[in-house]
């Protein structure tokens, strides 16, 4: 979709729909809502007083202008309440706008920036929220379909307008930094959208190649030989019972003047039956999704390289299939991971984490200042916090706080559960050094201690995404399907990255 800023006066714009906004409860339209107001004879303010408008959040009203403006139509979207307004709000009525006129057919819109006037949030913030809540609504998978209507409504341009000239420089600049973000999304959720006969190790590893060849990131692709010689035993155990051989993804971003450096790792299952200790049939499909934090890591690194952040970032994917086959391992197994730790198999379906233990011991190897995991590791997750919020533990204040705060900014929210010592009783084998499972009770956060004794006394945060990664009926900016989370979220850590 094309993008374009322009100053001038929205009374002047001749375009298929223009978007304008108001706020809850709200007797008499301001600013741009005004203008629009008082050149259609105050067709607004009577059904404001009429209580046709409402100004709810996300609420839609469409009016005809009937030739009296050069826009065809006038697209008023609610704010909902002022005192409630922020960046994630402008978001999602910016999303719920472009979705509501692409499917009236509508291909070219114009907005104005929502809530960079009364509702005080920054124009640079404010036109990044509209941009990435605008593209990221729009998103859809269609390209295994031959026959669909929809393919045939998209929206093609939105132009920004501004009378003011000093602000034009600032909003272009938000416009193409949020651009570069939301199609690194976009692309993520291709991936975890894609069915897994399309998306396995291998191709990881392509998508990883090209995305490296395209913006300048150094690439290293380890084979089974390759991880065999340094001992990644635990993705090799993983990936026994699979056609498909695994692959382990090195990626690294390294600017000029960087100050510290920080791994980042993503679990890059590429479908998850369980293994010998198989699932359930029911929904089964949805475990092509397992390699969303291999996805995150991907379009991380798309976008950091363009977006230029002063920090070295390793991105780190261990990918691989998790089917029951003839040499699959098995429950009662013991592996000697690449740490030299052995571990044993309780459950071949708690795979992510073994896999995640060689890729976090060999993260060891840059002596980073921080080291990310993004996994979506554990349904005891999606128990605990649902589908809202990111489940988020770690064994540094300074890094769970930094994450925190990128949390806030983009709207993908973190929430932290204990890793106390307590429960690493649950853990413990009676043969091995470690079990791969502690049992139901608290299985997120047996899941992160699991990994945190991969990460040594580096600083270290675990992401459990799977509750977040996937989403069963459309949000406002997320359409049902893959998320893409964690990009937005680790981008903008990295932009506000201070050695």
């Amino acid at each position: 979709m094309q993008i374009e800023v322009r100053r001038g006066d929205i009374l002047e714009v001749a375009d298929e729909a223009i978007v304008i906004n108001i706020f809850e409860d709200v007797k008499i339209p301001r600013g741009a809502t005004a203008v629009i107001d008082k050149a259609l004879q105050g067709q607004i303010t009577e059904l404001i007083a009429s209580g046709d408008i409402r100004g709810k959040h996300m609420e839609t009203t469409l009016l005809y202008t009937r030739g009296v403006i050069p826009s065809k139509r006038v697209l008023v979207i609610g704010l909902g309440k002022k005192e409630n307004f922020d960046t994630e709000k402008i978001r999602q009525v910016s999303g719920k706008a472009a979705t509501f006129l692409r499917n009236l057919g509508i291909r070219s819109f114009t907005t104005i920036i929502h809530g960079a006037g009364t509702g005080n949030i920054s124009v640079s913030d404010a036109t990044t929220a509209v941009v990435e809540g605008t593209i990221l609504s729009l998103y859809r998978c269609d390209r295994f379909k031959k026959d669909d209507e929809e393919k045939s409504k998209a929206i093609e341009k939105m132009t920004i307008i501004e009378r003011e000239a000093n602000k034009i420089d600032e909003i272009q600049k938000a416009v193409d930094a949020s651009k570069i973000l939301a199609e690194s999304v976009v692309m993520v959720r291709d991936l975890v959208n894609f069915p897994s006969n399309e998306i396995t190790p291998q191709r990881l590893a392509q998508k990883a190649k090209e995305i490296s060849e395209k913006y300048g990131l150094r690439c290293q692709i380890l084979d089974e030989a390759d991880m065999e010689e340094i001992g990644m035993s635990a993705i090799l155990a993983v990936a026994k019972g699979s056609a498909n051989p695994p692959k382990f993804i090195i990626m690294e971003y390294e600017p000029d003047d960087y100050g510290e450096t920080v791994a980042i790792v993503g679990k890059g299952i590429t479908f998850d039956s369980g293994g010998i200790s198989i699932k359930p049939a029911e929904n089964m499909e949805q475990m092509k999704y397992d390699m969303a934090g291999a996805g995150a890591v991907l379009g991380t690194l798309q976008a950091c390289s363009q977006l230029k952040p002063r920090v070295k970032i390793v991105g780190l994917i261990p990918a691989a299939e998790n089917i029951p086959g003839p040499k699959a391992y098995k429950p009662g197994d013991i592996i000697t991971s690449l740490s030299g730790k052995t571990i044993e198999v309780i459950n071949t379906d708690a795979e992510g984490r073994l896999i995640l233990a060689d890729a976090i011991t060999y993260a060891l190897r840059y002596k980073p200042s921080g080291i990310i995991d993004l996994a979506t590791l554990t349904g005891a997750c999606v128990i605990a916090l649902g589908h809202h919020a990111i489940g988020m533990m770690g064994n540094d204040e300074r890094l769970k706080e930094r994450i925190k705060k990128a949390s806030e900014i983009t709207g993908e929210r973190v929430w932290e559960l204990p890793i106390w010592e307590e429960y690493e009783e649950q853990l413990k084998s009676d043969i091995a050094d470690i079990k791969n499972v502690g049992g139901k009770p608290a299985g997120a956060i047996t899941g992160a201690l699991f990994l945190k004794k991969f990460a040594e006394n580096y600083p270290w945060v675990h992401l459990d995404i799977a509750g977040t990664a996937w989403v069963e009926k459309d949000k406002p900016y997320i359409p049902k399907g893959a998320s893409g989370v964690g990009v937005r979220l680790l981008t903008q850590l990295f932009m506000n990255w201070r050695s």
